[in-house]
């Protein structure tokens, strides 16, 4: 794996480069961050150390749709049945009004069409891709999780159904199988750096 700290040609270093474009001193690249994928994945967490190097914001959708909604995932869902959350969520995430954020959706967003427009003109969407097999391992309760689960949906089923909208979403396909955090992250500051 490539050094961040090395300084190329340009002097400037991969991690360099994002953080110009997320601090809004190049104009060719989006402001945000939005990361998409299957519920595991880590896209919260791997958000957070993103954010983190890169000096700018995170934000995750599902809090937001929590706070907003004052109700947990599950209870939404338990409430307004699955297509009423589906609703929900696309219309908090496409108000998400945010500059310099990394944002981590939750696993569903690419099933709201207003939400997906919204968080690709104003980011660069990035897809964390796992194995099927890696995401059944990580994955406790879907439900408490507030997994959307139609009747009789297993998981394998969402997974079939999402993988094509995550990657028709996506700017970047970032693969994180076998891969720390601290390696998945200098990776997508690689990937947008040479995105200039």
């Amino acid at each position: 794996m490539k050094n961040l700290h090395m300084i190329p040609a340009d002097g400037k270093t991969w991690m360099d480069k994002v953080v110009s474009a997320i601090r809004g001193k190049e104009h060719n690249m989006k402001s945000n961050i939005v990361l998409i994928g299957m519920p595991g994945v880590g896209k919260s967490t791997i958000g957070v150390v993103l954010a983190k190097n890169l000096g700018c914001h995170f934000m995750d959708s599902d809090i937001v749709i929590q706070q907003q909604t004052g109700k947990l995932l599950h209870e939404i869902i338990t409430e307004k049945g699955l297509d009423g959350f589906l609703q929900t969520e696309d219309e908090v995430n496409a108000g998400i009004d945010a500059e310099k954020t990394v944002i981590a959706t939750g696993g569903s967003a690419v099933f709201g069409k207003h939400a997906m427009q919204h968080l690709a003109e104003n980011g660069t969407i990035i897809y964390l891709s796992l194995p099927y097999e890696q995401i059944e391992e990580r994955l406790g309760d879907l439900h408490k999780r507030g997994v959307a689960l139609r009747e009789n949906q297993t998981l394998y089923d969402i997974y079939q159904e999402r993988i094509p909208l995550y990657e028709k979403y996506a700017d970047l396909i970032i693969d994180c199988q076998q891969k720390s955090i601290r390696q998945i992250v200098a990776e997508i500051a690689r990937k947008l750096g040479n995105k200039e």
